[in-house]
């Protein structure tokens, strides 16, 4: 139910109770459990990432594919040159013959 009059835009006040037997609770301290809590969800999944077999055999395949990937390129790269300079030895042959 909505409140009305002065100091209706407000949030309650929370009463505490006086003379309380516990202590006071840690400032961060669920918060640091909570953190705890997701670094060993995290190192669970990683272990189990790095144990299993799908994994490794997925890093073999992208080495291969990578490798194959660079001599590919590296044979387009001297190709290219390869074209390049006969393109300027008929350049120059024609130039020298029409000089």
């Amino acid at each position: 139910m909505a409140r009305s009059g002065p100091g209706a835009g407000e949030p309650p006040l929370a009463i505490a109770a006086q003379g309380g037997s516990g202590p006071a609770p840690e400032p961060g301290g669920p918060d640091r459990d909570h953190k705890m809590a997701w670094g060993l969800v995290v190192l669970g999944l990683m272990r189990h990432v790095l144990r299993s077999r799908h994994l490794y055999q997925g890093v073999a395949v992208a080495a291969v594919t990578l490798a194959s990937l660079r001599g590919i390129s590296q044979e387009n790269r001297a190709s290219a040159m390869a074209r390049l300079a006969a393109w300027n030895r008929r350049e120059m042959q024609r130039l020298e013959h029409k000089a």
